[in-house]
């Protein structure tokens, strides 16, 4: 059956980020991304962060267990660093340069959200890390699903893992995060409205990627 989206083979060997707050809705339209993305045609390596790699694993692991509560912040973003490195070395440069598309529930800008604005950490901190882990490996664009805090708490599993458990106003400041991201960078940004029915935000993400790469 052809693809309802046969655009989508020109997104061979591209590195496209999904990004927003937690309850943001993001997870799900990646997943049907990527199921698209196979019926086109393109052979695509998912990745999550963190995670995606044995190493990754066990970092997320630590990441978000309660019983860590007592994890500085500095440590926790080089955890996080630690297993984006790991995931750009084993999986992310080499799905590239095999033709593939990869896409990734999370990456770089997340750091910058969550650790840096929401957190506190200069973000001159993080990019200097980001810099040495990353060695320039960074998304063709990332696709920002923004949501308000009411709307997003609604959205939340009751079991919060760790991250998701540090109440409104870190998550506040997460959403401002990400946005001051995009402002900053709209070539490599793409803002969707993620408060809106799912229907209406997958062809709001669709549209944003046929016009950026079509």
């Amino acid at each position: 059956m052809p693809s309802d989206h046969p655009w989508l083979t020109r997104l061979a060997g591209r590195f496209i980020a999904f990004e927003g707050p937690d309850g943001s809705g993001k997870t799900t339209q990646f997943r049907r991304f990527t199921s698209a993305c196979a019926e086109a045609g393109v052979t695509v390596c998912e990745v999550r962060e963190p995670g995606g790699t044995g190493v990754g694993e066990r970092i997320r692991e630590i990441l978000l267990d309660h019983a860590h509560r007592d994890m500085t912040l500095r440590c926790e973003m080089m955890l996080y660093m630690a297993s984006r490195a790991q995931l750009v070395e084993q999986r992310i440069r080499p799905a590239m340069a095999a033709g593939q598309l990869v896409a990734a529930d999370r990456y770089l800008a997340s750091t910058i959200a969550y650790q840096g604005a929401a957190g506190g950490l200069p973000v001159a901190d993080i990019t200097d890390v980001a810099r040495v882990a990353l060695q320039g490996c960074v998304p063709d664009l990332t696709l920002l699903f923004d949501v308000d805090e009411e709307t997003s708490a609604s959205r939340m599993n009751p079991l919060l893992d760790r991250m998701e458990a540090k109440g409104r106003e870190y998550h506040r400041r997460v959403r401002k995060g990400y946005l001051d991201q995009a402002r900053a960078g709209p070539d490599q940004f793409r803002i969707i409205d993620a408060a809106r029915p799912a229907e209406e935000v997958w062809r709001s993400m669709m549209d944003s990627l046929r016009r950026r790469f079509a």
